[in-house]
């Protein structure tokens, strides 16, 4: 990697975290609670969440590990891309993160610039481990500063939707994708 790039990538990473710092990236899925699922094997907790309508509902979670959070988002895999699409008949992105991590009690907004807000920030690739999100700049023509989200399988893979794939594995060395990582986001520890 030349040393421009790596510059270049450091000042936007600078940039990013600075820009979180002032949005609050502490933000959770769960106001007033961390992610709940983390903890303990025997642990479980009941959780309120809020639906679309307003209406409250109480949710039973149980321990999630980064392996279930996987295994769940592999289901999807071949399921075809369509913006704003959370579906086996189509789904984006942030709509595959979304509704995997929604299947455990964890509540995901429907944007992949929001999604990057939850979580610890992990900037290296080599220190990215099994369920961490990770995102991307520049995969479309948007004034988005993030424009793609995805899961981390190991080996250097990720789990994401495709606008030509569909839900598809790919190697964060793919060149298209490895220039285009900015960081990836922890949510469990």
């Amino acid at each position: 990697m030349n040393d421009n790039f790596s510059q270049s990538r450091f000042f936007i990473l600078m940039l990013i975290v600075c820009q979180l710092l002032t949005v609050c990236c502490t933000r959770q899925a769960f106001p007033g609670q961390s992610f709940p699922n983390i903890k303990s094997q025997s642990e479980k907790k009941d959780l309120k969440i809020f639906l679309d309508s307003g209406t409250e509902k109480k949710l039973e979670t149980r321990v999630t590990k980064p392996e279930e959070i996987i295994s769940t988002a592999r289901k999807y895999l071949g399921v075809p891309h369509c913006m704003g699409g959370t579906t086996m008949k189509c789904m984006d992105c942030s709509g595959l993160l979304l509704t995997v991590f929604r299947e455990y009690g964890i509540a995901l907004p429907h944007n992949s610039e929001e999604q990057a807000r939850y979580g610890k920030i992990i900037p290296e690739i080599n220190d990215l481990k099994k369920g961490d999100l990770i995102f991307f700049i520049r995969s479309y023509k948007t004034n988005r500063f993030i424009t793609h989200s995805g899961i981390f399988i190991g080996n250097s893979k990720f789990i994401h939707t495709s606008t030509s794939k569909g839900v598809t594995i790919t190697s964060l060395y793919d060149p298209w994708w490895n220039e285009k990582f900015i960081f990836g986001t922890r949510v469990f520890d």
